[in-house]
Formats: structure tokens, sequence, C-alpha cells
């Protein structure tokens, strides 16, 4: 996914309705009107999220006689998620060598410490 997809995706899934309508759609396809049913607002306001959604590529429609159902695009999310991963490792290292330091200077400390008390 280039850096304009990620930021469509991204601003996209920003709004709380988007995400619970994505998370809907993670258990199957659904119609605009069974998206709608958990939420206060029109199917119009609805329509609008998913059209968002839509242009983020996030989610497709299809047509199934008289019912156009949406679907999530998963592999869109793997897509973000593998975006937000690669981050997530380098930061998990560097929380990883910093424990270690950390651990390190507590044990010198300690031996530190031990050595004083002795004297």
């Amino acid at each position: 996914m280039q850096e304009r997809g990620l930021d469509r995706a991204f601003q996209a899934l920003s709004d709380s309705v988007r995400r619970a309508i994505i998370a809907r759609l993670s258990t199957g396809p659904a119609t605009v009107n069974e998206l709608a049913e958990p939420f206060a607002i029109t199917t119009q306001a609805v329509s609008r999220h998913i059209h968002v959604l839509e242009e983020a590529g996030l989610v497709t429609r299809s047509r199934d006689a008289q019912r156009r159902p949406v679907h999530l695009r998963a592999g869109a999310l793997e897509e973000l998620t593998s975006w937000i991963d690669r981050y997530r490792l380098i930061h998990e290292q560097r929380f990883r060598t910093l424990d270690t330091v950390l651990g390190e200077l507590a044990d010198t400390e300690t031996t530190t410490h031990q050595n004083a008390s002795k004297e």
C-alpha cells in the first residue's frame, strides 16, 4: 500500500462508526441496513461511511440479486497491520535493549551496595 493509500485508510479508520463497521464486516458481508442497525444514525449516513471506507480500499460492494452486500477487504487490513508491525518491532527491540541496560545497571548498583556494606 502506498503512502496515499495508507493516509486514506488511517483517516477512514479515525472515525468510531467506521471502525465499528469494519469490526462487524470482519464477521462476514452485510447490507447497509444490517450495518445501520446498531447506530442511531440514518442509513444514508451509514452509506456515506461505507463510501469513505470504499474510497480507502478497505471494503467493496457486490450485487446479489436485490442485495448489495458490503465486504471487508482483509488484504487491505493486513497491509496496514504489516506497516504498523514494522515500527512495532523496531520499538520492541529498543525496549528490550533498554531493559538489558537497566538490568545491568541494577546488577552493578546491587554489587556496589553489597561491597560498600562489607567495608
